[in-house]
């Protein structure tokens, strides 16, 4: 779902007519019309902002309409100079500067194929080894510690665990169905045996919530698309509902709607940063490692790089192929020539 790092493309055909009359809620009816992420949006109209806003102060506010290649190049520099960004947020505000000239204001011009992008560095991901994976997962409990459990079980994104209703759990099959993962494609993962116990648990006490909130007459949860108005009482239904459901109501940002969403990806990233460093790990954990070490381990055991790309909904193995990297240097098979020193200290 993540669209960061590729170039938007203009799409064939016309595009429909905005209702909008400010610039930022254009930008954000024509990320939902094209079906981008939350995360997408919200980073897209902080950069649109961003840029009007420094582009304000630098020589008085005008429209984007009114600049050009001179403010865009002027804008980047200062992110790279002064800011100091990586190259991933220099193409992500790069990449919103573009969306909002093409998409929104429709203008394609001649000077956005000459604006420089900062190539991709390939970096070798942060992986735990299993027995530090062993120690941070006896210290985390409840909801938080089954999460991180099934995350590293089955190689799933943060979001794409969070996002799970009842219904892609398949005990009969011991299968998972990912739904909309990253580019909108749909997967299947395992579900580990060793957690069959605690998802059923976990389901059980989802739905004594579920019953309540049905009994007080909350809204139904988010559905994707036009779905909720096709089935008006799906979104109340249990196969519907979120199997790491939040303890609290909370606003839809996008309807206003106040419904019970999944839990909030801070809570899970907490209390795994508290569980590294009671056990010791100084590494630069985060959630997105448990991921990695997933990876990392599966091609440990054997297990075909091709089996592990799908397993990851990887669309290309090159990108599986960083975890083969982490391996040769983790399995240490190349002696230093210190090594073969009679040196001491």
């Amino acid at each position: 779902m993540n669209r960061y790092n590729r170039s938007d493309k203009v799409r064939e055909g016309v595009a429909a007519p905005l209702l909008s009359k400010r610039l930022l809620d254009q930008v954000r009816e024509r990320i939902r019309y094209l079906h981008y992420s939350l995360q997408t949006e919200k980073a897209y109209v902080y950069w649109a902002r961003f840029f009007v806003l420094w582009s304000g102060s630098q020589g008085g506010m005008r429209h984007p309409r009114d600049m050009g290649v001179v403010e865009v190049e002027a804008f980047l520099t200062m992110l790279a100079n002064e800011r100091q960004v990586s190259p991933a947020t220099h193409r992500q505000a790069l990449n919103a500067i573009l969306f909002m000239y093409r998409q929104v204001l429709g203008m394609e011009l001649p000077w956005m194929q000459q604006i420089g992008r900062p190539a991709e560095r390939k970096r070798i991901p942060v992986v735990l080894t299993k027995e530090e994976v062993q120690r941070v997962l006896c210290l985390m409990t409840a909801d938080e510690g089954l999460l991180a459990r099934l995350l590293y079980g089955t190689g799933l994104r943060l979001t794409e665990g969070l996002s799970l209703r009842v219904k892609d759990l398949d005990f009969d099959r011991h299968a998972i169905v990912v739904r909309s993962g990253k580019g909108d494609k749909d997967r299947v993962v395992m579900l580990p045996r060793s957690l069959v116990t605690a998802l059923h648990a976990q389901l059980a006490r989802t739905k004594v919530l579920w019953t309540r909130d049905r009994a007080v007459g909350v809204n139904g949860v988010y559905l994707p698309h036009a779905l909720e108005r096709k089935y008006p009482r799906a979104g109340e239904s249990w196969a519907w509902h979120w199997v790491f459901p939040s303890p609290t109501l909370s606003v839809d940002p996008q309807t206003g709607v106040e419904r019970r969403h999944h839990l909030f990806p801070e809570r899970l990233s907490k209390r795994l940063k508290q569980a590294c460093r009671e056990s010791g790990i100084e590494k630069p954990v985060s959630v997105h490692t448990l991921r990695h070490s997933f990876a990392t381990h599966l091609l440990q055991s054997g297990t075909d790089i091709r089996t592990v790309q799908e397993l990851l909904g990887h669309s290309d193995v090159s990108t599986t192929m960083i975890y083969t990297h982490v391996l040769k240097v983790a399995a240490g098979g190349t002696t230093s020539p210190l090594d073969a020193m009679a040196l001491e200290g």
